[in-house]
C-alpha cells in the first residue's frame, strides 16, 4: 500500500469527500486524512472559528502549508473544495496523487450541508453560491477521473477504489 500514489478527493463541500473518504480508505486498509480536520488539529479551533478569527486567506494559506503532509503514500485524501484551486497545490496535486472528482449539482451539495458548519456559505445569495460553484467546476474538471457522487456514499467509494486500485 505503501508504494501507491495518495488518492486525493476533490469537489464541491458536500459532496461527500469526507464520507467516501473514510470508506476507500477502510476498504482498502489505508489511512484516511481529512486536511480540514488536520487544519482543526493544529490550530486547535474549528474552521468556522478560523475563519473568523483569521479570515479565509489565513486558512487558505494554512491549507497549503498542511497539503503536503496530508499527501503521504498510500493514504486517501479528502480535501476542502477550495485546496485545489490555488495554483501551487493543484502542481502538488497533480505531482504526488491520483485525484478524483466528486461530482454533484449545486442543489446537491446545499442539501447535504450543515450551513453554521460552512464559512464560505454564511450569507451569501443563492445566486453567490451558485457563482462560486460555478467558479470551481473547471479546476474540477482537471482531476484523472470524475465521479457522480449524487449516488449512494457506498456505491461511490466502491467506484473510487476500482479507479484507484484498478
Amino acid at each position: 500500500m505503501s508504494e501507491r500514489r495518495p488518492l486525493a478527493l476533490i469537489g464541491f463541500m458536500g459532496s461527500g469527500k469526507s464520507t467516501v473518504g473514510r470508506l476507500v480508505a477502510d476498504a482498502a486498509g489505508a489511512t484516511h486524512v481529512d486536511l480540514d480536520d488536520l487544519i482543526e488539529e493544529r490550530e486547535g479551533m474549528p474552521i468556522t472559528a478560523l475563519f473568523r478569527a483569521r479570515g479565509e486567506d489565513a486558512f487558505r494559506a494554512i491549507e497549503t502549508e498542511l497539503l503536503s503532509t496530508a499527501l503521504t503514500a498510500g493514504h486517501v485524501v479528502s480535501l476542502g473544495g477550495g485546496a485545489p484551486l490555488a495554483e501551487n497545490n493543484w502542481t502538488v496535486i497533480r505531482a504526488r496523487a491520483t485525484s478524483v472528482w466528486l461530482e454533484a449539482p449545486l442543489e446537491t451539495v446545499l442539501e447535504r450541508c450543515d450551513v453554521p458548519t460552512r464559512p464560505l456559505l454564511q450569507g451569501r445569495s443563492e445566486e453567490e453560491l451558485r457563482r462560486l460553484f460555478d467558479s470551481r467546476l473547471a479546476r474540477y474538471g482537471e482531476a484523472d477521473h470524475r465521479i457522480d457522487a449524487t449516488r449512494d456514499p457506498g456505491v461511490v467509494a466502491e467506484e473510487v477504489l476500482h479507479l484507484w486500485l484498478g
